[in-house]
């Protein structure tokens, strides 16, 4: 069973594909105690340091797990890239090299050079490779030994997820899996969940309540039609508050994502956005709502890792 480090591991997205697919999660690495919390308990047998990833040496990582890793995955955060946040440094180079949450992605590249795994993959958004980006990454893993590198840009409703996620996966291998033969819809990912409002047992499926006005205001939007819109990087205008449209593929979720239900008025509840992001329902989330919502939109969708894994496995099987 091959095995995986996973480096910025989030409420685990990434390692839930790859377990699924029969990898062994055997190290994990994330700051943020609530998040650490859902990790831990959907990964009981993964041994799971929370800190600062700055602080931690990768071979110190390495003793305390005990294994060395075939894999690394990781997802280093996006902030100080994507064309959404407004306050992204102008010069692409100054959000890897000057920007300190920027300077993380550097460190997910310190843990590949110091333990090199036999493949790698980091997952970020696809402005990681804006203007000289691409070719400054591609000399740091060049420099710790990864002469080939390669840039993956995958889609996940192409594969089944039921909305909408690009995604830049940097690796040392090329990631071509094959695409699902049917789009899922936003009411064939959530339709079958009981109302909010019912006796269920379904986890994370709480009701979010609405002030009176803006449920007033909600009543009258239609399908695709947002309530909140507000300013990115460059002028470029963002939605929020979107009533879904019931037989298309819904919007990216982002961590900030507070979707209206097609046919109630009313928000989605954490359950409903972890539906659209793939993930099983025994995939439980813990924190406070506003986490909760963040650690599903901060995710990688599972069944995206899941055919990513797939193509890892492929890999190593046929390079072992």
């Amino acid at each position: 069973m091959f095995k995986v480090y996973d480096l910025f591991c989030g409420a685990g997205g990434f390692s839930r594909g790859f377990a699924e697919e029969g990898f062994r999660i055997i190290g994990a690495i994330d700051n943020f105690p609530p998040v650490a919390e859902t990790y831990r308990f959907n990964f009981p047998k993964t041994t799971l340091v929370v800190g600062d990833i700055k602080d931690i040496h990768p071979l110190d990582f390495l003793e305390i797990v005990g294994e060395e890793p075939d894999v690394i995955i990781g997802s280093p955060p996006c902030e100080p890239f994507t064309a959404a946040n407004i306050k992204r440094l102008e010069y692409p180079l100054d959000r890897l090299y000057k920007d300190p949450i920027g300077r993380l992605t550097l460190i997910f590249i310190r843990f590949v050079g110091d333990l090199q795994p036999k493949v790698f993959i980091m997952e970020n958004v696809p402005q990681i490779v804006e203007g000289p980006l691409k070719d400054a990454i591609r000399k740091e893993f060049e420099r710790i030994g990864y002469p080939r590198i390669y840039f993956n840009l995958l889609r996940a409703d192409v594969y089944g997820n039921p909305s909408r996620r690009s995604r830049m996966f940097i690796s040392n291998i090329k990631l071509s899996p094959r695409p699902a033969k049917k789009r899922v819809t936003v009411i064939e990912a959530i339709g079958d969940l009981p109302s909010p409002e019912e006796i269920h047992d379904v986890p994370n499926h709480e009701w979010l309540p609405i002030p009176r006005r803006k449920r007033r205001k909600i009543t009258y939007l239609g399908w695709g039609e947002s309530l909140v819109f507000y300013r990115g990087s460059r002028g470029r205008i963002y939605t929020n508050w979107t009533r879904l449209h019931p037989y298309r593929i819904a919007p990216t979720v982002l961590g900030n994502s507070r979707f209206i239900h097609p046919f109630e008025d009313r928000f989605l509840t954490v359950r409903e956005h972890a539906r659209l992001m793939s993930f099983p329902d025994d995939h439980i989330f813990f924190g406070g709502r506003s986490v909760q919502y963040e650690e599903v939109g901060e995710a990688v969708p599972v069944i995206l890792a899941r055919v990513i894994a797939q193509e890892v496995k492929k890999f190593l099987v046929e390079n072992n």
